[in-house]
């Protein structure tokens, strides 16, 4: 990474550290407002990693333009094979896409742990542990998403060798306990479950009910004492959430139903992103955007964050707040009479019957 960064980087050039590793790592990198679906992305050869990838870096990210950011990617492990043993210095959040497997845990100070995952599995890497992941099938690749806070540690330390090569040991993050991977996890605060590991996000039933940007269910994992967190939401058939805007990084990933957003930044149209299960989308700095459930099932989304509520990176959050109080969201009351009218026409076109209540 360092003679790539000399070359490309630096005063005037536009680039950044993260830009001279993206060149090293040698795999597509997709742009964008979103993507249709991430089982559909191509993938190349991944020297570094042992499989085949991509990234999936979309414009609202914040990579470049924030100092907090997360990235995204795609991970296949060959059939019956695994990855290379690795450990870096940045956060990391993987989500089983497709099919099942294995990951080993360990450093100087603890012994190697081993748990098993399987498709809709949420973990976390615990941060500069070693580790290797296993396709536990012999006939089919496993896919996995993946999102980190490489791009802000890269570009804040910008050196290969603290970032990869880093013999410092997290024991207050990690420190081998045999349940580390296992259990129910803990409830620490209202809709907020402290885990490390989630069989299957997909199934998970133990989200509460949030009225705050409408009709729905939702719950925030804190990971591995990650300044990163996940959370899920839920909502009904034939309902829509309150349009909000916050800051960039949300990278939101359909685990469930069928439906669109709307993403605009003030005052200029919105743009309309038709989604299905397996569709990423991710809202730029400060764009409003609002999601719309138009099918027969409960619509349930995840979302990958560079923000914790356990370690903040920021202070008071403003998402949940009118903007007639000095907030980020728009009541519905508020909302133009278009939003409401094309959620009706999109959902009779389905025969989805609208369950909002009147305004």
């Amino acid at each position: 990474m360092a003679k790539a960064a000399e070359a490309i980087v630096g005063w005037g050039t536009g680039s950044t550290s993260y830009d001279a590793f993206l060149e090293q790592e040698g795999i597509p990198v997709i742009g964008g407002l979103w993507v249709e679906n991430v089982l559909e992305v191509p993938l190349a050869p991944w020297k570094r990693k042992g499989g085949k990838g991509a990234y999936i870096n979309l414009d609202g990210s914040g990579i470049n333009t924030s100092y907090i950011a997360i990235d995204c990617y795609l991970l296949e492990i060959p059939p019956g094979g695994s990855l290379n043993a690795e450990r870096y210095m940045y956060e990391e959040i993987l989500f089983v896409l497709k099919g099942r497997g294995a990951t080993d845990i360990w450093s100087a100070k603890t012994k190697k742990q081993t748990f098993e995952w399987q498709e809709g599995s949420l973990f976390t890497i615990p941060l500069n542990s070693r580790h290797q992941l296993f396709n536990g099938a012999g006939a089919q690749p496993a896919l996995l998403l993946g999102c980190s806070f490489a791009p802000t540690m890269i570009n804040l330390m910008h050196s290969e060798e603290y970032i990869f090569r880093n013999d410092f040991i997290f024991t207050d993050r990690y420190a081998g306990q045999d349940d580390y991977f296992r259990g129910d996890g803990k409830i620490i605060g209202k809709r907020l479950l402290e885990t490390n590991f989630v069989a299957d996000v997909r199934a998970f039933d133990k989200l509460g009910d949030d009225p705050t940007r409408g009709l729905g269910r939702n719950i925030q994992f804190e990971m591995g004492c990650n300044s990163m967190a996940v959370h899920i939401s839920e909502f009904p058939v034939g309902t829509y959430k309150k349009a909000h805007r916050h800051e960039p990084g949300a990278h939101v990933l359909i685990l469930g139903g069928q439906g669109y957003s709307l993403e605009w930044p003030e005052g200029e149209k919105p743009a309309k992103i038709d989604w299905e299960v397996g569709s990423l989308f991710v809202p730029p700095e400060r764009w409003f955007h609002q999601h719309f459930n138009t099918g027969s099932t409960p619509a349930r989304y995840m979302a990958f964050k560079p923000r914790s509520r356990k370690f903040r990176t920021k202070g008071k959050f403003m998402n949940d707040v009118s903007l007639k109080h000095g907030g980020n969201q728009i009541e519905f009351e508020d909302e133009g009479p278009e939003i409401r009218s094309r959620y009706e026409r999109e959902c009779a076109g389905n025969g989805v019957e609208v369950r909002m209540p009147k305004r």
